[in-house]
């Protein structure tokens, strides 16, 4: 169920998918340890397609960088720079809020 979730079906086709009903499907997303690694699959698949991501954009770049058309050089120049400069920001956003939720992990009674 997790891993349907995950990638984007909804509650009644991931608990169709793991074999339980509905309701019990939606008991669990109610347990925050449920919660917890749905976000961390959710994140995960996130991380996999951005490096996949990155990885296409040099052999993409390289060969719009070698097209005829000087704007459709500089179109392509901009729309990588555009998304390295997202993909850069995500992470450090992503990376902080981590942090973040340790600390506030730390300073919780127990």
């Amino acid at each position: 169920m997790l891993a349907s979730l995950a990638s984007g079906s909804t509650v009644l086709e991931a608990a169709r998918a793991a074999g339980i009903s509905e309701a019990t499907a939606y008991r669990k997303l109610r347990e925050p340890g449920f919660c917890q690694a749905l976000a961390a699959a959710r994140a995960d698949l996130i991380k996999r397609a951005t490096g996949r991501l990155a990885a296409a954009c040099s052999s993409t770049l390289a060969t719009l960088l070698k097209a005829d058309s000087e704007s459709v050089r500089l179109g392509a120049a901009r729309s990588i720079l555009e998304l390295a400069v997202r993909m850069h920001e995500t992470e450090e956003l992503e990376a902080r809020i981590v942090a973040l939720e340790e600390l506030g992990e730390l300073k919780r009674p127990p």
